[in-house]
């Protein structure tokens, strides 16, 4: 039987566009999806360890808006935001993220990439999560790839397993 690990995460680039992270959580898929789509849930652990989220605003439903804003380390303010495109509870999220730049509306979707969250049940309680980020282009990817986003992603599921914990 394997083992889920809390510590292996596995970052891979299956295209010139795409990278897909994937991470097996000691903690049940219902309760992972809960942390995922809950806003008070989000503002614990979207930041990772790297500053405090300030916005959580989901219209949880296809077709709805989202945007999360965090102060980065206490120095810099940065938000993103996008729509939900599909989503099948507990199983799969599929939604646009947007890094808002100044000057450019945040209900804008120029330069969206779409994320695809799965949540697959795991032996023994764990839960398997991947998100495939489709960048629309090899510079974009690569760019993605190297703002640091592996720390973060690795903190964010570390957190999130830790408030699964006491979801229980």
């Amino acid at each position: 039987m394997a083992q889920a690990s809390s510590s292996t995460m596995d970052v891979t680039f299956p295209s010139d566009e795409e990278i897909l992270i994937t991470r097996t959580l000691n903690a049940p898929r219902h309760l992972v999806y809960r942390a995922w789509t809950t806003p008070e849930l989000v503002k614990k652990w979207w930041p990772g360890r790297r500053g405090e989220m300030t916005v959580a605003e989901m219209d949880f439903r296809v077709g709805g808006a989202w945007r999360y804003v965090m102060v980065a380390h206490g120095e810099f303010e940065v938000g993103f935001h996008g729509t939900y495109r599909e989503i099948v509870p507990n199983e799969r999220i599929v939604n646009t993220e947007v890094m808002e730049m100044p000057g450019v509306p945040t209900d804008s979707e120029e330069g969206a990439v779409v994320n695809t969250v799965t949540f697959e049940e795991a032996d023994g309680g764990a839960t398997t999560v991947r998100i495939r980020t489709d960048a629309g282009s090899k510079e974009v990817r690569d760019m993605i790839a190297q703002s640091g986003m592996e720390g973060g992603v690795r903190e964010q599921f570390e957190i999130i397993e830790e408030l699964a914990a006491t979801l229980a």
